[in-house]
């Protein structure tokens, strides 16, 4: 049976695109044990290591001299992610849509797009370099998603 208690973990990780690997499979492992569906758990490998790729590429510029901290709390009906960065930050409104246009056919700017897919509430700070994001376990098939940008 799963715990009733939160599970709160923060961490500060290199800016490398490879760090986040054993984050990643510390928090599967508890999500796994606290019942998370596979589709609940896709959905957050997929958010986490799309916005910790974007601090490193974006945020960080991929230099190595910089960190990143990932902050997360897992409960019975939800997990909360925060992904923050040692860079200037950006204004999430500005990113054009991967579907449209010329966009269709470049090979990378689909980061966000998939963030706000998969995760029902995405959040920045004001400066841009810290996502927020929300994934329901349980939620209403009627429930609307929450996208809040910047």
């Amino acid at each position: 049976m799963a715990s009733k208690t939160p599970n709160n973990c923060s961490v500060v990780l290199e800016s490398k695109p490879a760090a986040v690997a054993g984050v990643c499979e510390q928090l599967l492992s508890k999500l796994k044990s606290c019942n998370f569906s596979r589709k609940d758990i896709f959905a957050v490998h997929l958010a986490l290591e799309e916005a910790f790729i974007n601090a490193v590429r974006h945020g960080n510029k991929m230099d190595p001299s910089k960190q990143i901290k990932i902050d997360y709390s897992i409960s019975n009906d939800k997990i909360e992610i925060s992904v923050a960065d040692e860079g200037s930050g950006f204004k999430p409104n500005s990113v054009p849509d991967p579907r449209c246009g010329e966009n269709i056919y470049k090979t990378d700017g689909r980061g966000l797009f998939l963030i706000n897919s998969y995760m029902d509430v995405v959040d920045f700070n004001k400066a841009g370099n810290c996502i927020h994001m929300v994934r329901f376990v349980q939620k209403s098939k009627s429930a609307d998603k929450t996208k809040r940008n910047g």
